[in-house]
C-alpha cells in the first residue's frame, strides 16, 4: 500500500481502515499515528466545540465574566472615574489629571480596598452578563450558519459575517437582560468620598423612588448602540486570530492562543466603540445623588454637548486605563471559558 492510498485510507474509513487494512505490523502503526494527527488536528481546530450541556455553558460564561472583571476592577473603576470627569466645571481639574494622580487620590482618601468599590455588583451583573452573552453567541451562531448554508459556510467572508452579526445579537442580548445591574454598578464605582447609596438594593430603591423604575435604564439606546459593535468586533477579531493562529501552529497551547487572541480582540473593540461607552457612563448618572442635569438634549446632543466642551479627545477620556484594563480583562475572559468548556466537557455526568 502506498503513501497515497495509506493517507486515503484513514481520512475516510476511519476505525474501519484499522480493521480491514492488510499489510505488515509498520502499515498498523502508521495508519495508527495518522489517525491521532487527524483526532489532534480537528480537537485544536477553530470549528471544534466542546460538547457541553446549556448548563455547563451558562457556568462558564458567567465565571470567565466575574473573574476577568474582578481582577482587572481597579482599572474599570479609573476608566470609569475619567469617562465621568467632563461632568465637572473645574476646567484646571481635567488638565491635571493622570492615571497616577487619580490612583493616588483614591488610595490617599478612601483605602487601597476603594479601588474594588462596586466590585459586588460588577460580579452580580457580570455573572449573568457573561453567561448570556456566549451562550447567546453560540445559539446565534447555529442559527447563522444554517441560513447561509453548507456551501458557503467554512469560507472567510462566511465566517466574518457570522461571527460580526452572531457576537452583536449577543451583545444586545446580554445588554438588555442584565441593563439596570449595569447602571448600579456605575453609580456605586463613581461615588468618592459622598456615599449617597449605601449598597446594590438601596441603589435600586433609590433610583426608583427618586427618579422611577425608567430610571434604571438611563444611557440604555447608547449601551446597545455601544455593546452590539463592541462584542461583534471582540467575537470576530478572537474568532479570525485564534482560527489564523492555529493553522500556522496547531500544536501551541490553546490557554496562551485564548489569552493573546482574546487581548487583541479587547483592543479593537475598545478603540472602535469607547465614545458610545463614554457618553453610556455620562447618561447613566444623570440626576445621581440628587445632582444637576448636564446633558438634556438625548445621545446626539450629548455627543454634540462633549465635543463643543472638551473637543473631540473628550470622547477618549479615560481611553488609557481602558486599554490597560482590556489587555488582561478580555484575554482572562476568553482564556478562563474555553479552559472551564473543556474541563466541564471531561467532567463525568452532565447537567
Amino acid at each position: 500500500m502506498n503513501m497515497e492510498a495509506r493517507v486515503g485510507v484513514v481520512v475516510e474509513g476511519g476505525q474501519r481502515a484499522l480493521s480491514s487494512a492488510h499489510g505488515s505490523g509498520v502499515d498498523r502503526k502508521f495508519l495508527q499515528q495518522q489517525q491521532q494527527q487527524q483526532h489532534s488536528r480537528e480537537k485544536n481546530s477553530p470549528n471544534h466545540q466542546s460538547q457541553i450541556g446549556t448548563v455547563q455553558q451558562l457556568l462558564a460564561g458567567g465565571i470567565a465574566g466575574a473573574f476577568g472583571k474582578s481582577c482587572t476592577a481597579p482599572l474599570a473603576r479609573l476608566t470609569i472615574l475619567f469617562q465621568v470627569q467632563g461632568m465637572c466645571s473645574d476646567v484646571a481639574a481635567l488638565s491635571k489629571a493622570s492615571i497616577w494622580h487619580e490612583a493616588s487620590r483614591i488610595i490617599n482618601e478612601e483605602g487601597f480596598r476603594a479601588f474594588w468599590k462596586g466590585n459586588l455588583v460588577t460580579i452580580a451583573h457580570r455573572l449573568p452578563y457573561s453567561s448570556v452573552n456566549f451562550y447567546a453567541y453560540d445559539r446565534y451562531k447555529n442559527l447563522m450558519h444554517s441560513i447561509i448554508g453548507e456551501n458557503r459556510r467554512g469560507t472567510t467572508s462566511a465566517n466574518l459575517c457570522v461571527h460580526f452579526v452572531s457576537g452583536g445579537l449577543a451583545g444586545i442580548t446580554a445588554a438588555s437582560s442584565t441593563y439596570p445591574l449595569d447602571l448600579v454598578r456605575t453609580r456605586l464605582a463613581v461615588q468618592t468620598n459622598a456615599t449617597y447609596y449605601r449598597g446594590i438594593w438601596h441603589a435600586f430603591h433609590t433610583i426608583c423612588r427618586d427618579e422611577g423604575f425608567m430610571g434604571l435604564y438611563k444611557g440604555l439606546g447608547a449601551t446597545l448602540l455601544g455593546v452590539g459593535p463592541s462584542i461583534a468586533i471582540s467575537f470576530s477579531v478572537y474568532e479570525t486570530l485564534r482560527s489564523f493562529w492555529q493553522s500556522q501552529r496547531p500544536n501551541d497551547s490553546t490557554v496562551m492562543v485564548s489569552l493573546a487572541c482574546g487581548s487583541l480582540s479587547g483592543i479593537a473593540s475598545s478603540t472602535a466603540t469607547f465614545p458610545l461607552d463614554l457618553v453610556r457612563r455620562r447618561m447613566q448618572l444623570e440626576g445621581a445623588g440628587g445632582r444637576a442635569r448636564v446633558y438634556n438634549t438625548g445621545l446626539f446632543g450629548t455627543f454634540g454637548h462633549i465635543i463643543r466642551n472638551e473637543g473631540l479627545r473628550g470622547l477618549y477620556r479615560g481611553i488609557m486605563p481602558e486599554y490597560y484594563k482590556v489587555v488582561p480583562g478580555v484575554g482572562i475572559v476568553f482564556m478562563t471559558y474555553e479552559t472551564l468548556k473543556t474541563l466541564l466537557s471531561q467532567a463525568p455526568g452532565s447537567f
